[in-house]
């Protein structure tokens, strides 16, 4: 029995799936009128991940109800934290040179 449980625990690797599966999964949602579940299920994916891709696909399109951001936005948005964390770090080296200075000079 243990052995079993253990089987059932056990996590599949990490699959990756080109843009094209993904939206030929989307396609059959969206298009085609399938359910997440029966899509998942026909291509052995999870319905959450099924899921993510058409809810991603829908606010591409402007169709989102949930708020989720566009691709772009996300894109937009990892590239303004990535400026924000190298602009607090440059303010940190700053403040510690100003420091540093400030004694040399006393």
């Amino acid at each position: 029995m243990e052995t079993e449980d253990k089987a059932k625990k056990q996590r599949r690797p990490r699959r990756n799936f080109s843009d094209d599966f993904k939206a030929g999964a989307v396609a059959l949602v969206l298009k085609e009128g399938k359910t997440v579940a029966q899509v998942s299920e026909d291509l052995d994916l999870t319905a959450s991940c099924v899921g993510q891709w058409v809810e991603q696909a829908r606010a591409n399109a402007g169709k989102s109800t949930r708020g989720t951001l566009t691709t772009d936005e996300k894109e937009e948005l990892a590239k303004l934290r990535k400026e924000v964390r190298e602009l607090r770090l440059e303010r940190e080296i700053l403040k510690k040179a100003t420091v540093f200075f400030a004694k040399e000079n006393a």
